[in-house]
């Protein structure tokens, strides 16, 4: 008996509310006294007309007790349920059991396909830390949707084509060399960059030069695509070994450059559709009926832009996965950019433009304060991770120095650590590198769960073999046991809420909610010195909670050691 469904159900025909909305507005108290589950009946009043407390009252004198409820009364505005304890302990440990990490996954996106774009860092220059958010971030949408039944295509919207390339060449023949760029790689390309922005501060005409090399681009001239060719695998070579580190694949490189034949008939159903008009030599769309500056689709020397490709991808996406989803995840800065080519989209005469979603995320910063690309001064994403196996590896060597394989679990921990600080901040923040709290094991940390979840496989690993067909739940009623199954038992609600926000962060703090109430659970009661009924029933829980930290972090796109 899922105990959390049927409390949602009793309520959805008392008060009319979809079954799914109730399931995300029941809380657990924080006053054990308040019940196990509540209801809260604010945001009735205003459909109802009635004082909330009036509607918790009329509500809780249409509710049923049975086999999942003992108790059910009224304080305030909430209605609060006091479950049959056994029966609960006993629901949600033998469905943790019985479906391992297939727990918390559902069929809900069966059968639909969700697309998103996330990464897409810029070709020729550095993967640096401030690509980390986009990348983890998506990395952890795709997981969550996946496991929520969907198909999911996760792009990598490469930054491979654009006027850049064209300061790039200008740079390249000016100051580069087959030989530097060879053995310096994205390090070289990015010098001989810098050099051309501080040299075309002084010389406007180098501008001209680079938009020139782009419209050759464009054009498909044999020597300016050799050179972005050239420029391309040289840093998809660099990416790919940053991937690896954080354990992300793509199902599609698929960057701007893949849609550079493909804009000139969206151009042209533009111009038939009498979308695009003229403005002092350039194509743009007007959006001042919208409060928005005009969307630039052709420039006067006529080379497309951002906004040519980015709605080009979305016809391409939408004929090619029939998305029920298309998700982007950039900066909170680039709200602008998308609230005008998703008006464009609609413009055209696509109601799916509304399933179009762009998921903004703060800026991240070390404590030194924030980063700059522009000038060069780049903190490297590899740097950085090798950084975080390197201090991982020091704490190690100083609790645990005879720790088997400790090589590879410094670096699932000090990356996991990385990954986890980022999405345990809401995604709308901003987030600020400590190394200190971040690499903490008894903090709110990536380390204190995967720590938290070694615990548990070294219980187990005492325990020997166990079956767990014959356990007698009722032995399970002390209050960190119980606090340990709500939280196991929220964990599916917990994925959907996640997926329905574009908010890994209800994931990642929740590991940290169960592994707190674990490591309670652990200290209160005895586990492996019990008798022998008891014993099996702790283990029980110290099984179920093993299975959902593992799985939970995977969602996250963290390793969970077995042991530390």
């Amino acid at each position: 008996m899922d105990f959390k469904l049927e409390i949602a159900k009793q309520l959805s025909v008392a008060s009319e509310l979809p079954v799914e909305e109730i399931l995300f507005m029941l809380e657990v108290p924080a006053n054990k006294e308040m019940g196990d589950f509540a209801f809260p009946c604010f945001k009735l009043a205003k459909t109802l007309r009635k004082a909330p407390p009036m509607i918790a009252n009329d509500i809780k004198e249409k509710l049923v007790i049975g086999d999942a409820i003992r108790e059910i009364n009224v304080v305030g505005a909430y209605i609060n349920f006091f479950v049959n304890q056994g029966n609960f302990t006993e629901s949600v440990l033998t469905k943790v059991l019985a479906e391992g990490t297939a727990y918390g996954h559902s069929t809900l996106g069966a059968g639909k396909a969700v697309v998103v774009d996330y990464s897409s860092p810029n070709i020729a220059k550095p993967f640096h830390v401030g690509h980390l958010r986009s990348t983890v971030i998506g990395n952890a949408i795709c997981k969550i949707h996946q496991a929520l039944g969907y198909t999911v295509e996760g792009v990598n919207h490469l930054g491979d084509w654009g006027t850049q390339f064209g300061k790039l060449i200008v740079a390249y023949k000016l100051w580069g060399s087959k030989e530097a760029v060879e053995t310096g790689g994205i390090q070289e390309l990015m010098r001989i960059y810098v050099l051309f922005h501080d040299a075309a501060k002084e010389k406007d005409e180098l501008n001209d030069e680079a938009r020139g090399w782009f419209v050759k681009m464009q054009d498909g001239d044999e020597e300016a695509l050799t050179l972005w060719k050239w420029f391309y695998d040289i840093s998809i070579k660099e990416f790919d070994r940053v991937y690896e580190m954080l354990g992300v694949k793509f199902d599609a490189y698929t960057g701007e450059s893949f849609y550079n034949d493909k804009m000139a008939p969206v151009v042209e159903e533009l111009k038939e559709k009498n979308i695009l008009k003229e403005s002092e030599g350039a194509m743009i769309v007007d959006l001042e009926d919208k409060n928005m500056p005009p969307c630039l689709i052709i420039r006067k020397d006529g080379g497309t832009l951002y906004a040519t490709r980015d709605i080009t991808a979305a016809l391409y996406r939408k004929k090619t996965y029939d998305f029920v989803k298309c998700i982007y995840l950039t900066a909170l800065d680039q709200n602008l950019h998308f609230a005008q080519w998703f008006e464009v989209i609609n413009r055209m005469g696509y109601d799916w433009y509304k399933d179009l979603v762009h998921v903004p995320f703060g800026l991240v910063s070390l404590e030194s304060g924030k980063l700059s690309t522009r000038q060069g001064n780049v903190i490297l994403m590899e740097d950085l991770l090798n950084q975080a196996i390197a201090e991982t590896g020091k704490i190690i060597e100083e609790k645990n120095p005879n720790l088997e394989n400790k090589e590879e679990i410094a670096k699932q921990v000090g990356i996991g650590a990385v990954i986890f600080n980022d999405l345990y901040n809401g995604r709308i923040k901003d987030v600020v590198f400590s190394w200190e709290r971040m690499l903490n094991f008894d903090g709110e940390t990536g380390p204190y769960v995967q720590y938290t979840h070694a615990r548990a496989c070294s219980i187990l690993k005492k325990a020997g073999d166990v079956s767990f067909a014959d356990v007698d739940y009722s032995l399970i009623s002390d209050e960190a046991s119980m606090d340990v199954c709500k939280l196991l038992a929220d964990f599916p609600v917990k994925l959907e809420d996640a997926a329905r926000k574009y908010e890994p962060s209800i994931v990642t703090r929740h590991m940290v909610a169960i592994s707190q109430a674990f490591n309670k659970f652990y200290h209160d009661n005895p586990i492996l010195n019990s008798e022998d009924d008891v014993k099996l029933a702790r283990l029980a829980v110290v099984v179920a909670t093993k299975t959902v930290l593992k799985e939970g972090l995977r969602i996250l796109g963290i390793n969970a050691p077995e042991q530390m």
